[in-house]
């Protein structure tokens, strides 16, 4: 018999809490070994999916460790993330994080996250794997969609707001996957070599960032780092996570293939996930044979239950029911995060359309009118309803009254079309089929297909090519030729290379997969009820020969310190859009920074200008230079940005600070952060490459 409960209730309600610190201590004592050991394991996953479920994951809440039935102990009960709550029941679906990425809206990932945790708490979880803040190396990664971009600074901002918002409700938030996780089909086996700089630098500093925001739980990534499966890497766990930066929660690993032994445990693996393969009899007997230290063991329970105590020791912020589950104000809230989400590229004094002046108005590409809402693997999410693109066109109270729609599989069709139309938005893009996580057809031997590389039956995965198919490059050159008042709308999760054709339509915008109400926000944006705001939150280079080497059936592959915008300038590449570019339906002005140094703090103010007649959004970002250096460092980093309303001819003093500490670089000889005695600068402006025109400089003290 297992030694937890498996009557802990998935509902909205409360297990009982465990009180105080001293009880916890006084808890581990009177559990044997096997009970503990049942706690530091998720329980039946395995003869639910492959049983009941039916190979589908997902139609339910996990048991995911922790639990003790004659203490009276909860279990944690699992749902994934990261655009809502995967839990068997129809939930709010957010567009995807590289969207929310794309809106570089923290306050708006923050209120996000607690519409999750709301929802996780109706649900009947209490862990969500909702935070993933993963590099984005190179936009041929499959999962490049559930992480908010290529800068480690943006993602610890984005993921530490995400966090707070999950745990405002009471449900512990989960940091994933740690760490150096950008690969997608060779993600069980490859292993990632980083020299020390690179993996503090890069892709570490994020994670850092959510844990100092109070996350509690860290979810191991499947590859290797350094040699050492990051489920067993106790540089990684012990060293670093719990020792250097003092964490103070669990560490659970990713699902199915994130464990090869009860070694784990003394690396500082906390949980196995979803079931005890290879923790459960193993690690007892490991722990009587002595090469598990029980100490271990002890340490595991205690942080899982120092961390359920955490929760549930605060009040509730309210009660939680069903009703909470796609809510109105949800599904405004995901609205509203698509129409801030979607990237303006190009804009030939097309946009915004008015319908009134409009008398047909042709939609091509079966995208248009398909529901598109991004990976069909762990974060799949199923909403009670979806609003295609072609829906919330023909919706929109500004719509021309002839709208005319072509899926474009007969280029000279479409052409037709779009020749005796007054303007064109032609859809193309990807779908779960072209990218995401790499899964396998579900069944019994689904572990074995891992093992042996036969994917024969698999979908997603990581992109080889960064162009759109050759048919949708056909049709855009087929409808522009025809029409070249066309609007190019991309689905995608990441960068696309547009060097075929984007010299041709008038328009084109990023749409992401933008969530279950991205019809009605696409509208909006197109016929001008609100302007673009949403800049790109990665580079899209000109060729994908432009960038680092990226191999997703590779064995071993080396990270260093530069990829996205840093490896472009760095190489002198000219990139096609640059990093956190976007485009609004009025022109803003910069004037000139000006500096308050205080020695420890700089804040950089600069006045910006709305020089158009509608309101807009701006985006400033703040990058910290380094032309003085004497080691190898890049151009420069972004260190801050701040979101600014204006309306028509508004001007407004934006001022945004940093901290000389993120000035540092990690020194490997001396194993701490430095900061180099030389001047720096701060250069401040709409995107990576605009930022280079106005810079100051910040002396060194």
């Amino acid at each position: 018999m297992d030694a937890r409960s498996s009557a802990n209730s998935q509902t909205g309600t409360k297990a009982k809490p465990i009180t105080a610190a001293g009880d916890i201590a006084d808890i581990v004592g009177q559990l044997s070994l096997e009970e503990k050991v049942a706690m530091m394991s998720g329980r039946d996953f395995y003869k639910r999916f492959f049983g009941e479920d039916k190979g589908q994951f997902g139609v339910r809440v996990y048991t995911a460790g922790s639990g003790n039935a004659r203490l009276g102990l909860p279990d944690l009960h699992f749902t994934d993330g990261p655009r809502g709550v995967r839990s068997g029941k129809e939930t709010t679906c957010f567009p995807v994080s590289m969207a929310r990425g794309a809106s570089w809206d923290v306050d708006l990932e923050r209120r996000i996250g607690e519409a999750i945790g709301v929802e996780c708490r109706a649900s009947g979880s209490t862990l969500s794997g909702a935070v993933c803040i993963n590099v984005l190396r190179h936009p041929a990664w499959g999962r490049a969609q559930e992480t908010y971009g290529e800068d480690p600074y943006q993602l610890g901002e984005m993921g530490a707001a995400l966090c707070e918002g999950i745990q405002a409700h009471n449900v512990i938030a989960t940091v994933k996957h740690f760490a150096a996780n950008s690969i997608e089909n060779a993600r069980f086996k490859v292993d990632v070599r980083l020299e020390e700089r690179p993996l503090r630098e890069v892709y570490l500093p994020h994670f850092k960032r959510v844990i100092d925001a109070g996350c509690g739980s860290v979810m191991s990534a499947y590859n290797k780092v350094n040699g050492d499966y990051c489920g067993h890497n106790a540089y990684l766990i012990r060293d670093i996570l719990k020792g250097e930066w003092g964490f103070k929660g669990f560490v659970h690993s990713d699902w199915v293939k994130g464990v090869y032994g009860p070694d784990a445990a003394a690396a500082g693996l906390d949980i196995e996930n979803p079931d005890a393969l290879f923790f459960g009899v193993n690690l007892i007997r490991a722990v009587q044979e002595g090469s598990v230290p029980e100490a271990a063991v002890d340490e595991a329970v205690t942080r899982i239950l120092e961390t359920q105590q955490a929760i549930n020791e605060r009040s509730d912020a309210r009660a939680y029911d069903a009703a909470d589950i796609s809510c109105p104000d949800h599904v405004a809230l995901t609205r509203e995060a698509a129409e801030k989400s979607m990237v303006l590229l190009k804009n030939d004094g097309l946009l915004p359309l008015r319908g009134d002046s409009i008398g047909t108005l042709a939609v091509i590409g079966a995208l248009a009118d398909t529901v598109n809402l991004g990976d069909h693997g762990s974060s799949h999410v199923t909403p009670p309803h979806a609003v295609t693109l072609l829906e919330g066109l023909k919706a929109s109270p500004r719509a021309p009254a002839d709208i005319r729609f072509d899926d474009g599989s007969d280029p000279e069709r479409a052409a037709a079309l779009a020749a005796g139309a007054d303007a064109v938005i032609l859809v193309a893009g990807y779908t779960f089929e072209d990218e995401g996580e790499f899964v396998p057809m579900p069944n019994q031997e689904a572990l074995d297909e891992i093992e042996s590389g036969d994917w024969s039956e698999a979908r997603g995965g990581d992109r080889l090519s960064l162009a759109l198919k050759d048919e949708d490059e056909a049709l855009i050159l087929a409808v522009t030729q025809a029409n070249p008042r066309t609007l190019v709308a991309i689905m995608s999760g990441s960068a696309v290379t547009m060097e075929a054709w984007r010299h041709q339509p008038a328009a084109i915008m990023m749409t992401w997969y933008p969530g279950m109400e991205g019809g009605n926000a696409f509208a909006r944006l197109v016929f001008g009820e609100v302007s673009p705001s949403g800049r790109l939150p990665f580079t899209i280079p000109a060729s994908a020969d432009d960038l680092p080497f990226f191999d997703r059936d590779a064995d071993r592959i080396e990270y260093g310190l530069y990829h996205g915008y840093t490896w472009m300038e760095k190489e002198g590449k000219r990139p096609a859009f640059p990093f956190g570019f976007g485009l609004a339906y009025a022109p803003v002005t910069y004037g000139e920074p000006v500096l308050d140094d205080t020695g420890d703090r700089a804040t950089i103010h600069v006045d910006i200008t709305n020089e158009g007649d509608v309101p807009v959004i701006e985006t400033v970002q703040l990058y910290a230079g380094f032309p003085n250096t004497r080691i190898d460092r890049p151009n420069k980093l972004l260190r801050g940005f701040r979101r600014v309303e204006l309306a028509p001819g508004e001007t407004q003093r934006a001022s945004l600070s940093v901290d000389r500490d993120a000035l540092a670089w990690y020194d490997p000889d001396a194993r701490d952060w430095a900061i180099e005695p030389v001047d720096h600068t701060l250069h401040v402006g709409s995107n990576s490459t605009d930022a280079e025109t106005r810079s100051v400089v910040w002396p060194h003290r």
